[in-house]
Formats: C-alpha cells, sequence, structure tokens
C-alpha cells in the first residue's frame, strides 16, 4: 500500500489542485456528471496522494488487488486526484505547464519494466493503436494513465479519467486557453498512434479550470 502524506502545495498543479477540492470544487466538475464527491487531496487527509492497491482501498475497490499486482508491478502512478460519483470512478491527472507532460521513459527494474511493457502493449492493441513510439518511453506517463483506465474499465469498474489542465498559471508560465492543451494531447495521441476514436475516448474527461479565477 502507498499512502503519501503531501504538504500544502506552494506553486504549479498541486497547489491548485489541493485549492479548487477545497474551495472551488465546481471547477473541477465535469459536465453532465453528478456531483463528485472527492476522495483526495483532502486537508483533512494530510493532501494525500494515492498509489497501488492503496487507490483500490480508497475507491472500496480492494478485489481488484490480486488483478493490478498481474497488470502492473508496485510504484504504478501515483494519482493526483480520486473521485466518486453514484457508481462512477473518476482518476485525476493534474497539470498546470507544459513539461510537466513530457515525462521521461519508465525507470522500472527489468523484471518490473517487461510486465509494463507486456500491459502497454495489450492495451495499444486493444485500443486500435499503431505506435510511433514506445509506449514506455515516449508521454510515458500519459500512456500509464490510460492503461490504468483500461485496466478498471476491463475489470467492470465505471470508470473515468480526467485530465485537469489548469489555464491562467503565470507564474509557471502555463499555457492561457485550452487550445494550447488540446495541440498537446492531440500530439501525445498522434506519436502514440492512438485512432480519434477508441474504446477509452468516451470515458476521457478534460477539464481547464483557470486559475485567474481563484
Amino acid at each position: 500500500m502507498s499512502r503519501i502524506k503531501q504538504k500544502a502545495g506552494i506553486k504549479g498543479s498541486q497547489k491548485w489542485l489541493q485549492i479548487c477540492v477545497k474551495d472551488s470544487p465546481e471547477l473541477l466538475q465535469p459536465a453532465s456528471y453528478p456531483k463528485l464527491a472527492w476522495l483526495s487531496p483532502l486537508a483533512c487527509d494530510d493532501y494525500a496522494e494515492y498509489q497501488d492497491s492503496s487507490f483500490l482501498k480508497l475507491l472500496g475497490m480492494d478485489y481488484l488487488k490480486s488483478q493490478l499486482e498481474e497488470f502492473w508491478p508496485r510504484k504504478g502512478p501515483v494519482w493526483d486526484g480520486l473521485a466518486v460519483a453514484g457508481d462512477t470512478v473518476f482518476l485525476i491527472e493534474a497539470k498546470a505547464h507544459l513539461s510537466e507532460f513530457f515525462t521521461p521513459a519508465t525507470s522500472a527494474s527489468n523484471k518490473s519494466r517487461a510486465l509494463i511493457k507486456k500491459s502497454l502493449a495489450k492495451v495499444s492493441n486493444e485500443l486500435g493503436a499503431i505506435p510511433r513510439a514506445s509506449w514506455s518511453e515516449v508521454f510515458y506517463q500519459y500512456s500509464n494513465r490510460l492503461a490504468h483506465l483500461w485496466f478498471l474499465r476491463s475489470n467492470g469498474v465505471n470508470a473515468k479519467m480526467v485530465f485537469v489542465s489548469f489555464v491562467g498559471d503565470n507564474e509557471m508560465h502555463g499555457p492561457e486557453n485550452e487550445l494550447e492543451w488540446a495541440v498537446i494531447f492531440k500530439a501525445a495521441d498522434y506519436v502514440l498512434g492512438l485512432p480519434k476514436k477508441h474504446k477509452l475516448s468516451k470515458h476521457i474527461i478534460h477539464v481547464h479550470p483557470d486559475v485567474r479565477s481563484l
């Protein structure tokens, strides 16, 4: 299990996500969905972020622990946020500037890397992708988030992936508008070889809170 305590964020996406969850959750609310009940990050929970079996436990899905261990090695994604609405779970990945999107390749050990590559290849194939670069090498954080969304849904969980892309963070020289974020996601999809529509398309949500309103 991995419950990772965090301090109050002082800049970037961690700061803004914490503020929004605490004071302005409406800015994070996906359109056409019931009001989200936030499970993390919460001030009363040390702004903790969750990983591996701990995120499953928080979402009430302990029963998937063994399946997750078969799908992904330990020290998997640390979720920026987690929320629920009825029987739907929401995985949250937040960014405030473009450089956060260009994550390095996996640094896992050889044994773990083999499992990661196997699972990414399965997900890539399921989504009908024709990769132009290895999913474990380029845009790796993006690809492993998609993989975990696929994992949950393939195990009968009504899961959604919410990419929270903040705009107006001048301190971090972040994008000024949604279009800049749309271009980078489109570029990542192109490199990963994802078709315009695939099995996860309708379960991926983008929200663009403007930090200048906070």
